[in-house]
């Protein structure tokens, strides 16, 4: 990557929080030449100087040094909405499905993101054995359409349309069909770097 492209997401990140280039020096403690140069292309980027923008400007290091180009918002069309992925939920240990999830991504195209928002249907399955999975993170869930079933820990929660739950991903869960119906819900992951 070039340092002008370096220089021009400072920039348009810059400018999109209504920022001056001086404001900017002010909230990473440089000089404001350092920021003028950068965003010119006039100074080749070194590691400090980067790490104290990307902080004072909100974003990790690598929304600076990714090829992605994309630094603004994604909007995703309800007819751009495509099948990203589609997997069964199941366990070769145990036997374990808790039905089959398909999974809509809403936010393809954005740059360094650090969550992943999706719309997903739940095709039901007549499992009895259920398996639990742990990963860093949080998860939020939002019922759209059908009940969905959420293992947590020891408890179980059921979701009806409208119904939402936010909870820590560290702790063993699953989300499942309910009593053998179809569900639709908006799911959005945070997995930490």
């Amino acid at each position: 990557m070039s340092k002008n492209a370096i220089g021009s997401k400072i920039t348009e990140l810059r400018e999109a929080l209504l920022l001056s280039p001086e404001e900017l020096a002010e909230r990473c403690d440089c000089n404001v030449k350092i920021i003028n140069d950068l965003e010119a292309g006039a100074l080749a980027p070194s590691l400090a100087p980067l790490i104290k923008i990307t902080r004072a400007l909100g974003v990790r290091l690598g929304t600076l040094l990714d090829d992605d180009e994309n630094l603004g918002p994604v909007v995703t069309r309800a007819a751009q909405s495509a099948v990203t992925a589609t997997t069964r939920l199941k366990s070769l240990e145990t036997h374990s499905d808790a039905g089959e999830l398909i999974f809509y991504a809403l936010a393809e195209g954005k740059a360094a993101r650090h969550m992943e928002p999706f719309v997903i249907t739940l095709e039901p399955n007549e499992a009895k054995e259920h398996v639990l999975s742990a990963h860093e993170g949080e998860e939020f869930l939002y019922a759209l359409d059908g009940p969905v079933e959420i293992a947590y820990g020891k408890d179980v929660y059921v979701l009806q349309p409208g119904d939402s739950i936010y909870y820590d991903s560290i702790v063993p869960h699953q989300v499942r069909s309910y009593a053998s119906e179809a569900a639709r819900f908006l799911a959005v992951v945070y997995t930490p770097i």
